[in-house]
Formats: structure tokens, sequence, C-alpha cells
């Protein structure tokens, strides 16, 4: 297989350092969470995470209907993505994913159709297949 697309990241200082990609595109302050004992005020790994997996669902959602009937649009999706970390029980920590999808102009025998394909197809998904629980929820509007 041949690499569609590839991006490098570097991170400088670990969660309470910076992020900034080759392309300079992002270039973030990073902070500890309030929640964790840090200073908050800057984003945090998993809300990059969040941000990176919610943006990448609702396009694989896009991308099974382009040969279907039921076509979904950009405008026609909308994901909400939470992740949270726990302790994994070996010393270390591991990450939960809640996937709340919403989409228009089909039924919601459709939509969990759609769901389950995008799952499949969604690179985030595949990468923490068997590693993460990702819980789904799809509803209609």
């Amino acid at each position: 297989m041949s690499t569609l697309y590839s991006t490098t990241v570097t991170a400088v200082g670990g969660r309470n350092g910076t992020v900034r990609s080759d392309d300079g595109l992002v270039d973030l302050q990073l902070s500890m969470p309030k929640t964790l004992g840090g200073k908050g005020g800057a984003t945090n790994p998993e809300q990059l995470f969040a941000a990176g997996y919610a943006a990448c669902f609702g396009n694989a959602v896009i991308h099974v209907t382009r040969n279907k009937d039921a076509k979904i649009r950009d405008n026609d999706v909308e994901v909400v993505a939470t992740v949270g970390m726990e302790p994994n029980g070996a010393g270390g920590f591991g990450l939960t994913v809640a996937l709340d999808v919403t989409l228009a102009g089909v039924d919601q025998a459709t939509a969990e159709e759609i769901l389950a394909e995008a799952h499949k197809a969604c690179p985030y998904s595949n990468a923490v297949r068997g590693n993460v629980d990702v819980a789904l929820s799809v509803k209609t509007r």
C-alpha cells in the first residue's frame, strides 16, 4: 500500500509545552488540565485527539455514503467526540472514547447502518480498535 497522506508534528515539553506541525498550521501551547492538577488555560492532547477523531469520523460517514442513494454531505453530519483518560491498572493510563453522531436526511435504521460502516472505514477507529473502548451513538434530525 502507498501512503495517501502524512504529516509531522513536534511536541516539546510534554503536557505543559508546545506542539507545532511541519507546515506551521498547528502551533499551539499545551497545558495540563486543571482537573489533573495543571494550570489549564491551553489545549491538551485529549482535546486534540477528540478534535481529530470527530473530524475524521465525520468524513468517514461522508465517504461511506458516496455511492449510496442516501448521501451524507458535509453539513448533514455532526460528531461530538468525548475522550477520557483513566488508569489502566498497570501503572499507566488508557483512553475512552464516545462518539455521538447526528445525521440529517436519513431514518434511524439507515443512520445506524452508516455509522457501522463509518466505524469500519475511519482511520482513527481502525487505529484504536481492540485497544480503546469506543462507544457509538447516532440520532437523526
